[in-house]
């Protein structure tokens, strides 16, 4: 993978290689963990809630679990932050998992943020040793994958997409150690992965097994992509989903994360981005992520009850009109 090729030179060709359709999954469990939903399950989709979307309070990762299990989610998808925190004050992760376990919640993805893409080879490997902390913590309490955003690289524009291949493949294997996996996730205020289309070249090109992908609804947007890229992404390459909402306005370029609303709430065509989803396969996790300080203010547990509502009523309405 020598020949250099940045954000510019993929912007003709990279939706043309997503459309090979296969980033071919490998399946994980975890002992004595929940059992994960799978697609055996039929045309369902399955409801995650992110730790960010009550992140407002400072709640601890047990207090978490208990807001995400009372108000009717399957699974809960917490913040590596949060889960060192807990940690270092002296929390066990064995009861964090038995925790779990007894609410019936599985941990589909974690949010971290280790370096692992960046140019610079000393700033790479200390991303990649984060990263290694950070899946051996995910699989003491059952976790099943953990994102891996840009982190380090949001502010480069050149960054060659072959090597960003070549490191995401490093961090795959990485994770074969610990069987967490990687999801590759594009952040649409960054200069590079950015776009769905570059996610899915780096996952493509990565050659590993395990490639998959981390869509985002407010990331695609912010990113300029159009939804209609995810009809050329196989739906068995995503395995968690960050379902959310987006204003009218501000525009685009002017949108920041605190912006995001409730599903349904927005101009998002969430219905669309459901129907290609089913369509392609996915049949797994919807996780809630929002980050709007206005529901920070508001009780954790009405907000994450309406937030699962909301969602359940798009489902709902989408299995409806597949009926009629």
């Amino acid at each position: 993978m020598s020949a250099l090729l940045t954000r510019r030179d993929l912007l003709v060709g990279s939706a043309a290689l997503a459309t090979t359709g296969a980033l071919p999954t490998q399946g994980i469990a975890a002992e004595g963990a929940p059992a994960e939903r799978t697609s055996t399950e039929g045309a369902r989709f399955h409801f995650c809630l992110n730790a960010s979307t009550i992140n407002g309070w400072k709640l601890t990762v047990p207090r978490q679990i208990e807001i995400a299990a009372k108000a009717g989610y399957e699974a809960l998808e917490p913040w590596l932050p949060h889960l060192h925190e807990y940690v270092a004050g002296g929390g066990k992760l064995k009861d964090l998992r038995q925790q779990l376990i007894d609410s019936g919640l599985t941990v589909p993805s974690a949010i971290g943020f280790g370096e692992w893409i960046v140019d610079d080879a000393q700033r790479r490997r200390k991303g990649l040793a984060q990263c290694q902390r950070d899946m051996d913590v995910l699989a003491q309490i059952g976790a099943k994958r953990i994102a891996a955003p840009p982190s380090g690289a949001t502010d480069q524009a050149d960054l060659n997409l072959l090597a960003a291949a070549e490191r995401y493949r490093a961090l795959l294997v990485l994770g074969e150690k610990t069987g967490v996996v990687p999801q590759l996730e594009c952040w649409g205020h960054s200069r590079s992965l950015s776009r769905l289309g570059e996610i899915a070249f780096v996952a493509i090109e990565s050659g590993h097994s395990s490639a998959c992908l981390l869509p985002d609804v407010y990331h695609i947007y912010r990113g300029g992509s159009d939804f209609t890229g995810l009809r050329f992404v196989d739906g068995k390459s995503i395995h968690v989903f960050h379902l959310n909402d987006y204003p009218a306005t501000p525009p685009r370029a002017d949108l920041k994360d605190a912006d995001r609303v409730y599903p349904g709430d927005g101009a998002a065509p969430l219905n669309q981005i459901l129907v290609n989803l089913r369509s392609n396969g996915f049949r797994g996790y919807l996780s809630l992520e929002l980050f709007n300080r206005d529901y920070w203010k508001q009780d954790p547990n009405d907000v994450a009850a309406t937030g699962l509502r909301k969602m359940r009523a798009l489902v709902a309405g989408l299995d409806a009109g597949l009926n009629d």
